[in-house]
């Protein structure tokens, strides 16, 4: 037993004596961490990988367009798949969504291909869990709506049915005010950073925040980002004006902080463009609500002074792509050229005449940490008639180098790998 199995009980002893004993009673969560049985009997919902849906999955597969020598594949049949998160010594793969599963997406021969896809944890009601990462030491962590759970050793305790080894890092309502709780910008994201503590992007529930609830939004992080420690002590606000993240990553080289923001609707099909930020420190602040996304000045704030030094992006996209899940790639399958880069998820436009996105995107990373010129690596999806055929959402890279992309509308996780120019 590793030393995070062997700390847990305490740990979680501890969590627990700190909620509300009303809670405490009701709540699934508190059983688990406790390491006792809920006495849920009811097996967890599989998702078969061969049939119908997985060969239309297949040749729609056809349609999409990679860089010569790149070829795209069906890794898994996953329903509303969004950010994933993979287990460093398994690889196994664990899938947040919008909804209230997380799926566990186990490749048991090594083809590189899902072998099954179970729900995880079905003892425990999720709500929104689409924040999903990774501590080194193997914790599981997931970021729902309005709470964060920690899972040890996820990958074995979720192969013996609903009850799982679970710790309550941030209670429900404790991530953010329940008053700020929306439909909208509620799906979270998160990374275990350097400094080994949790990292979570907060959206903010409108398109733009009324003056009156900005200082609110901004104390308690929304609109920004936060980190605590992984026991959810010692929370502070890391980054300040971002309108609605839901993809960041560390530069493995220097550090830093890198981030999607997703920009103002309502302000016209090309404007204001999507951002992909990077932080080198904490406390900066990156423009949201003066600004609706690049240099643009929202409407609603457009008489306001904005604070100083704010950071502009590294990276201005396509207005209203919807650049969410993103990711530093750190093998050395791909090409030289894609080594150190990010690779980001455009999930596609929902209110634009003519709708743009529903692709993964490279962006180079220069010598000096900064960004270079972005360019299309996958994409097709969106057809010429403007219709989805899917809609990426996250980006995650496989222990052999392959890369994961998730899509919520199709219900899938598509492999692409490097086999050498044609």
């Amino acid at each position: 037993m590793n030393a995070t199995l062997k700390l847990l009980p305490l740990a979680v002893g501890a969590m627990i004596a700190c909620l509300p004993a009303a809670r405490a009673a009701q709540d699934n969560v508190s059983e688990l961490s406790n390491f006792r049985q809920t006495g849920n009997s009811q097996p967890a919902e599989t998702i078969a990988q061969t049939g119908k849906t997985a060969d239309a999955l297949r040749e729609n597969l056809k349609q999409i367009k990679v860089p010569p020598g790149f070829k795209i594949e069906l890794y898994a049949v996953v329903p509303e798949a969004r950010h994933m998160a993979i287990e460093p010594s398994t690889g196994v793969v664990f899938v947040g969504t919008r909804k209230n599963r997380v799926w566990q997406v186990t490749d048991r021969t090594k083809q590189r291909v899902a072998s099954d896809v179970a729900q995880f944890a079905s003892s425990v009601t999720f709500k929104v869990p689409n924040g999903v990462c990774f501590s080194p030491d193997g914790v599981l962590y997931v970021v729902e709506q309005n709470r964060v759970l920690g899972f040890p050793a996820a990958q074995f305790f979720g192969e013996g049915g609903p009850d799982v080894a679970a710790a309550v890092v941030l209670a429900q309502g404790k991530l953010i005010p329940t008053q700020f709780e929306s439909f909208n910008h509620g799906a979270r994201a998160c990374r275990i950073g350097p400094d080994k503590k949790l990292y979570i992007a907060l959206g903010q529930p409108w398109n733009v925040p009324p003056k009156d609830k900005l200082a609110e939004l901004d104390r308690n992080g929304l609109a920004g980002i936060i980190r605590v420690d992984q026991d959810g002590k010692n929370r502070e606000v890391y980054a300040h004006g971002v309108r609605n993240s839901v993809g960041l990553d560390f530069n493995p080289k220097d550090k830093t902080l890198w981030f999607t923001d997703n920009q103002v609707d309502g302000m016209g099909d090309d404007t204001p463009p999507g951002e992909l930020d990077r932080a080198t420190k904490a406390g900066e602040n990156f423009g949201f609500p003066w600004y609706g996304g690049g240099k643009v000045r929202t409407v609603e704030y457009k008489d306001q002074n904005p604070p100083a030094g704010v950071v502009y992006p590294q990276v201005e996209f396509a207005a209203h792509a919807a650049d969410l899940g993103m990711s530093f790639y750190s093998g050395k399958t791909f090409p030289q050229k894609y080594q150190g880069g990010i690779f980001v998820a455009e999930h596609g436009s929902w209110n634009r005449t003519k709708p743009i996105g529903a692709r993964v995107m490279y962006v180079p990373v220069k010598d000096d940490g900064t960004a270079g010129e972005a360019e299309v690596f996958a994409e097709g999806w969106l057809t010429q008639s403007g219709e989805y055929m899917g809609r990426p959402v996250d980006v995650q890279m496989l222990q052999d180098g392959s890369l994961l992309v998730s899509d919520d509308y199709a219900g899938a996780i598509y492999r692409i790998s490097y086999s050498g120019a044609k």
